[in-house]
C-alpha cells in the first residue's frame, strides 16, 4: 500500500475489494472488516452464479416443445390452454408437463416458476395466454 492514495493501481484495487475507497490512515479492523465484506459478496455471486448455471444446464436437457410448455406452465396456463396454445391434446401436454418437471428437478409449479426465474426465463407472452 503506497503512501500515495492517489496512485491509480491502488485506488482500483480498492474500489474492486469495497466498490469504495477506503481512506487512509486505517486501521486494522476497518481493512479486515472491508475485506470480509468483499469476500462475502464474492461468495454470494458465486453462489448466484454457480445455481444459474446449474438452472441452465437443467435447461438445456428440454426438448424444444418442453420449453414451450414451460413456458406456458409459468406463465399460469392451464393444460387445455396450453394444448390449444400448441395445437396438441390435453394428454400430450400432461406427458410434457411432467418431464418438464422431472427434468427441471421440480415438484410444485411454485418451485418451477423459482426455477425458471433463477435461470432467467421469461413466462410465454400475454397474447400467448389467451385462448
Amino acid at each position: 500500500m503506497s503512501q500515495d492514495s492517489g496512485h491509480p493501481s491502488k485506488r482500483r484495487s480498492w474500489v474492486i475489494l469495497e466498490r469504495r475507497y477506503l481512506p487512509k490512515p486505517f486501521d486494522d479492523e476497518n481493512l479486515l472488516s472491508a475485506v470480509k465484506r468483499a469476500l462475502e459478496r464474492s461468495s454470494e455471486q458465486w453462489l448466484q452464479h454457480s445455481q444459474r448455471k446449474e438452472m441452465r444446464d437443467r435447461l438445456a436437457t428440454l426438448t424444444p416443445r418442453e420449453f414451450e410448455v414451460l413456458k406456458c406452465v409459468i406463465a399460469g396456463m392451464l393444460n387445455k390452454q396450453i394444448a390449444s396454445q400448441l395445437g396438441t391434446t390435453e394428454g400430450t401436454i400432461k406427458v410434457h408437463r411432467g418431464r418438464v418437471m422431472e427434468k427441471m428437478g421440480a415438484t410444485s409449479v411454485a418451485e418451477l416458476v423459482i426455477l425458471a426465474q433463477k435461470a432467467g426465463i421469461a413466462p410465454a407472452s400475454a397474447d400467448a395466454t389467451k385462448v
